[in-house]
């Protein structure tokens, strides 16, 4: 028997046999390394294999590591040597893949120092994320380092105007700013610049901030990329102005504007724990200052409650959206909200106490402690309770040099969390991290969390839920005064429906404690069997995902708003019922009811997007459709409840869809460009591509349910190929990602399909080309395009696009309305085709009236008002400018095209259309109304219609 197996209680018979398995492999592969240790330290050896792969792999790789680490290496590992020691070894390197190299293997051999010592319990936890914190900040400044006198060389010294260097600053965010980072955590990053100017004694100058944008993405590269050494942190800048649609690098200037006018709570939060990396100096101690008053108010600032509450909560979403089991970071009493108290306090008083400023946990809690803020208990077990949190996260980590903060589904490493944690028993570490995490959530709740409100006694409703006989029901109805005698039948029928469902046991007590809570939201509403029955649909989704059940029960809100939208809107309870994760959204009201903001949708996007890793596309996608779902019931629920009229309606669907559509073609490009590089005209930050919005997108009218009609255009012209790994030709390039761009709209994931696109008003229709040149769409349209397709060009406007490339469109789009035409050849050919459209679409008797297609309405204002600007803007210039109706018809007005009443009524028809429209579909009905109920509004557009075009 080895003193390994009799010296530890600990190491478990199945990490015997894993460390045993480790240890032949590396006896195989590197026998002469053996010889040079004793016995002692191959026992330790053969243990620490067993506990982690990742040591295992990195010391089978460079067993010459092992005598530095048994050499004292292990025992007094010294942060302080870290920049000296990479420093050295960098200083004659002059090629790139051998810095990246460097880097990777310094990387890894302190990590699997740190790893070591974690596991054997040589040090304390906060040592550990001080090492781990200063290692990865040693490395990103190294790597900058070099590389910035490499480009000195090659483009000069970027300066500011007076002449003097400029340098780029790296703000770490999250753990890293703080110095607690985790084993094998993600790097929050922000690049930045003092000033602008240019660069001075290089063979050809560039703009500093084109300079640091070159820097950043080098830096970057060598960072993030995975060679056959690995790879030495993955990097995040999502949290820099403006997401990945800003630009990678912004001068101090643009740093602080951004702040001021549009900075948000959430990015206050992300800037606690701010920290320029390096050496400090006059520079950094400026943009400390800088961000100083957006992050700190001179007040106590108790509004960050709130704040805090609503970022927590989308978390708590994500969680449950994600299924997201045994997270020890995000989950209920997690590592999250041990930060959430803290930097709560933080934030309302930071700006009086100057001690609360600073991006350590340990630092700012203790300061909360001597303030007062916190009593000594609070202290004593949020630190506690942290400290081994952050530990099982840590060794969890470890393991295989995975970012995770998912407790383990598998015995062995259970075991091996076991032994790093000194506890004999998956079961015993179960239960503290159990107990821990209750003890914090309840401190979060007292701080930040909310409290919960008394209801009603549901007594009478308990009775009715648990009786199966009619008469006792009825006697229960009628003592409380309810006459719906098709409520009972409903209920039974719903019951036996769902009687052999697989719910399990905490399902089943849920369920049967939120239906009297369900009952008395029901008798509430004018037909409680109608809101039973549309509610039990939604229910029917949910009934075997408890957690769903819970948020009901648990949330008085979300039952009442759940109750009122479904009877409001069978459209609203079809989304609630295919897409549950949507219940999230009731639990707040005000939140509910609290609509994005028309210029805010981009930002909110960017902002929910940063809680998905950047490399998982699968994630990404499904939270573009999260987002989309979310945004539109709030939009609905605002709508049937008259808060917005129709035409904001349509505003806010639209401008949704266009945030939508930036994030979908930030990510193709992504992708393409990874594998192809970009076509070699492209200035930095330049796409060379547009994306044209026709009908209703082009138009600002979006409904529910709208498709996108699309034309995708690019500006790229030649036979230059891409400039990446695996270049093609600009063109083909184009055509990748217009594929790609539709294939990210139209994948069916759990949250549906993200939008339908419609191609069939590019250039040749569904036989032309996917993308097209925009000089060559230009020509098209003037040479070749039918009547019809001009027509389409009235309602289209750019959806995303470079500002040259957008122009241009306009430009081109302009020169075509304007276009002089024969004005009966014209009027015939739009009556043609309107014609066309009636035969092909308008199925209704006589007796009805469709909204869209009926001679009168939605179409027929359509065409009047493109039949009138392509009628008459070769003399009105202004006509062309607009690509919805009702300012077209305005500006008819205005320029007495049409009389003053023409015009008002053209546009009263046209909105009461579109309003009957968005509430038949809310109402999931056809857009299908009585004649004889819209003849009144409608009577005078046919009338016009026949003045404008004639017969």
């Amino acid at each position: 028997m080895t003193t390994l197996e009799q010296g530890n209680k600990l190491f478990s018979q199945l990490l015997l046999q894993t460390a045993e398995t480790a240890w032949q492999r590396f006896s195989t592969f590197c026998p002469n390394a053996i010889l040079t240790l004793d016995d002692i330290q191959q026992e330790e050896l053969r243990r620490i294999m067993g506990l982690s792969d990742f040591i295992a792999e990195q010391i089978c790789r460079h067993p010459d590591w092992l005598s530095d680490l048994f050499n004292g290496g292990l025992s007094a590992l010294d942060r302080n040597q870290f920049a000296n020691e990479l420093q050295a070894l960098l200083i004659n390197v002059e090629d790139e893949e051998s810095f990246k190299s460097i880097l990777r293997a310094y990387r890894n051999r302190q990590m699997v120092c740190i790893a070591w010592r974690d596991f054997l319990g040589y040090c304390e936890l906060e040592a550990s994320l001080v090492d781990l914190s200063v290692l990865a900040e040693v490395l990103v400044i190294a790597g900058r380092n070099w590389l910035y006198q490499k480009m000195c060389l090659q483009y000069g010294t970027p300066c500011d105007e007076e002449g003097k260097p400029q340098s780029l600053l790296i703000l770490g965010m999250g753990k890293l700013g703080g110095k607690e980072l985790n084993f094998s955590s993600d790097i929050d990053l922000i690049f930045t610049f003092p000033e602008h100017g240019e660069t001075k004694g290089g063979r050809r100058s560039l703009e500093n901030q084109e300079f640091f944008i070159r820097l950043g993405q080098r830096l970057i590269q060598a960072l993030h990329q995975v060679t056959c050494d690995g790879f030495v942190y993955r990097v995040d800048l999502r949290l820099r102005p403006y997401g990945e649609s800003g630009p990678l690098v912004v001068s101090f200037s643009g740093l602080e504007d951004y702040y001021q006018e549009q900075g948000r709570d959430w990015e206050r939060y992300a800037m606690v724990k701010a920290r320029p990396l390096g050496p400090e100096d006059e520079h950094t101690l400026t943009l400390q200052s800088m961000l100083r008053p957006f992050v700190y108010r001179r007040y106590i600032d108790f509004s960050a409650i709130d704040a805090l509450r609503r970022m927590k909560q989308l978390i708590t979403q994500e969680v449950r959206r994600r299924s997201l089991k045994n997270n020890i970071k995000l989950g209920a009493g997690g590592i999250r909200e041990v930060e959430f108290v803290v930097q709560s306090f933080q934030l309302i008083r930071g700006g009086r106490e100057p001690t609360l400023r600073q991006q350590s946990l340990f630092s700012a809690i203790d300061n909360l402690y001597q303030l007062g803020v916190l009593e000594y208990l609070a202290v004593d077990e949020l630190k506690k309770n942290y400290v081994l949190l952050r530990r099982v996260e840590n060794l969890l980590q470890a393991i295989n040099d995975e970012q995770t903060q998912t407790l383990p589904d598998d015995e062995l490493n259970w075991q091996r969390l076991c032994y790093g944690m000194g506890i004999s028993t998956p079961d015993k570490l179960k239960m503290q991290i159990d107990v821990a995490m209750k003890k914090v959530h309840a401190h979060f709740i007292d701080t930040v969390g909310g409290k919960g409100q008394d209801e009603m006694d549901q007594s009478w409703t308990q009775q009715l839920w648990h009786t199966y006989t009619q008469d006792h029901a009825q006697v229960l109805l009628d003592e409380q005064h309810i006459d719906n005698a098709d409520f009972w039948p409903i209920l039974q029928e719903w019951r036996q429906a769902i009687a052999n469902r697989t719910i399990g046991s905490r399902g089943r007590e849920t369920l049967d404690k939120l239906m009297p809570r369900l009952f008395v939201e029901f008798f509430i509403q004018t037909i409680p069997s109608t809101a039973l029955e549309a509610v039990s649909k939604v229910l029917n989704q949910i009934l075997t995902r408890t957690t769903y059940l819970e948020l009901l029960y648990e949330n008085p809100g979300a039952r009442q708003q759940l109750v009122r939208l479904c009877c409001a809107s069978p459209w609203i309870a079809e989304q609630l019922a295919n897409f549950p994760m949507l219940l999230d959204e009731l639990i707040d009201p005000t939140q509910l009811y609290h609509i994005t903001s028309l210029s805010d949708y981009a930002s909110e996007l960017r902002q929910y997007l940063l809680r998905v890793p950047e490399d998982d596309l699968e994630q990404q996608m499904e939270a573009l459709r999260q987002f989309k779902l979310t945004q539109q019931l709030k939009v609905a629920a605002a709508d049937v409840t008259g808060i917005l009229p129709v035409m904001v309606v349509s505003d806010h669907l639209t401008l949704l869809a266009e945030a939508i559509t930036e994030q979908v073609v930030i990510q193709a490009w992504a992708e393409i460009k990874a594998r192809h590089g970009v076509p070699p005209n492209l200035a930095h930050n330049e796409m060379g591509f547009a994306i044209v919005g026709y009908g209703k997108a082009g138009g600002v009218e979006l409904g529910y349910g709208s498709d996108l009609d699309l034309v995708f255009l690019h500006n790229s012209q030649g036979q230059a190929q891409t400039n990446g790994g695996k270049p093609i030709d600009v063109g083909r390039f184009y055509l990748k990602l217009a594929q790609r761009i539709l294939h990210l709209f139209s994948t069916r994931t759990l949250s549906g399909e993200l939008y339908e696109v419609d191609m069939r008003l590019r250039p040749s229709g569904a036989s032309g080309l996917l993308v097209s040149e925009i000089e060559s769409f230009g020509q098209y349209q003037k040479e070749e395009a039918h009547t019809w397709e001009h027509q389409a060009l009235v309602r289209a406007r750019c959806l995303f696009g470079d500002n040259e490339l957008s122009s241009r469109f306009s430009e081109l789009r302009s020169d075509v309305v304007r276009l002089k035409r024969e004005p009966v050849q014209l009027a015939t050919d739009v009556k043609v085709m309107r014609k066309k459209m009636c035969d092909h679409l308008l199925k209704v008797t006589p007796q009805y009236f469709d909204l869209k297609q009926s001679c009168g309405g939605m179409v027929d204002i359509e065409f009047i008002a493109q039949y009138l600007v392509l009628a008459h803007a070769h003399e009105y210039k202004e006509l062309a400018s607009w690509s919805d109706n009702i300012r077209i018809f305005s500006a008819l007005a205005d320029l007495d095209l049409i009389c003053v009443n023409q015009a008002d009524y053209l546009t009263q028809a046209y909105c009461y259309l579109r309003d009957e429209n968005h509430r038949l579909t809310l109402q999931r009905l056809p857009s299908i109304l009585p004649y004889e109920r819209v003849e009144p509004s409608v009577h005078n557009v046919r009338a016009i219609y026949h003045e404008m075009l004639g017969e």
